[in-house]
């Protein structure tokens, strides 16, 4: 994790990955930031949101875990959260990148996605005093975009 994503307490926003990933429109791309690496409109939106909010934000990573925007993502992948036989990052590596990372560190976290984003979130500040906050939580995924593009349009 690059050191960008090293400030000390306020906000920060954990955006999820998304399946739609660089590689597939352009397969010479090589390795790219991670803010780069996700396409999709799920994904674009909630950066939107994160950038908006004005702390720091990171990408949940079914395959690396947490990273910062300015992470390397070396190519493609189709790890996910939704298939277990994918091979998903465990929450035992993601409550260590918590602890390595000192993400306990923030007053407040948000946490953007579906129902697998959210219980791998939970489970990563399992143990730290953060107690993530899921503000979209439980709309389907039209219903989640719109309303996070709405909180930052105002």
């Amino acid at each position: 994790m690059s050191p960008a994503c090293e400030q000390s307490g306020g906000l920060l926003v954990i955006v999820p990955c998304g399946k739609a990933k660089i590689w597939a429109k352009f397969p010479q791309a090589g390795p790219v930031v991670a803010a780069d690496a996700y396409v999709g409109a799920p994904f674009k939106v909630n950066r939107g949101y994160a950038e908006r909010m004005g702390g720091d934000w990171l990408i949940l990573s079914a395959k690396y875990g947490f990273l910062c925007p300015a992470d390397i993502v070396p190519g493609p992948y189709e790890t996910t959260f939704n298939r277990e036989a994918t091979g998903p990052v465990s929450p035992a590596v993601l409550r260590e990148q918590v602890k390595q990372h000192g993400l306990g560190r923030y007053d407040e976290v948000i946490g953007l996605g579906g129902k697998k984003y959210r219980a791998a979130i939970e489970a990563a500040f399992e143990g730290t005093n953060v107690r993530p906050c899921f503000p979209f939580a439980g709309l389907p995924i039209g219903k989640a975009m719109a309303a996070t593009k709405l909180a930052t349009s105002q």
